[in-house]
């Protein structure tokens, strides 16, 4: 199985959550591969200086390269709430899973309905880099449910 974490992100040399994403793709990896790619190009640089809609079309259009084969699951905070077995259940009986996380202000619409699923982790607003620690952990974690690995428990 193959998982890719896709993510609007700069770089960054001095990360304080770069050492619990390492730790968690580690672990990972005995039920999967697992990438991230941090995205981050001029039109998303001008998305932090735009509205809302604007912002939302720059990273949509950004991402829409990126929507790959396989199947793809868009992080969403106003689509359906999902639970850590509901959300190992998503890579079930998968060989790639592309995994979305979009800019501030979130993706346009018609972004969301071309993946086959939009999920939320909750209501809360996230940093871009906390959520990819967030996301990396629930990766693991889904794996290990579905692996019957103890973590879970």
């Amino acid at each position: 199985m193959k998982i890719n974490i896709y993510i609007i992100d700069k770089k960054s040399k001095n990360d304080l959550y770069q050492p619990l994403i390492d730790h968690y793709l580690k672990s990972a990896k005995q039920f999967a591969e697992v990438n991230i790619y941090e995205i981050f190009n001029k039109d998303i640089s001008k998305a932090n200086d735009a509205s809302a809609k604007i912002a939302k079309a720059l990273y949509s259009k950004a991402f829409e390269k990126y929507l790959a084969s396989g199947y793809n699951i868009v992080l969403d905070p106003s689509s359906k709430e999902v639970d850590s077995i509901e959300f190992a259940n998503l890579f079930k009986d998968r060989a790639v899973v592309n995994l979305y996380i979009g800019g501030a202000y979130g993706f346009e619409r018609d972004f969301i309905t071309k993946s086959n699923i939009a999920i939320s982790f909750g209501k809360i607003t996230l940093s871009h880099k906390l959520a990819k620690v967030v996301l990396a952990e629930q990766v693991f974690r889904g794996l290990s449910i579905l692996h019957n690995h103890p973590y879970h428990k």
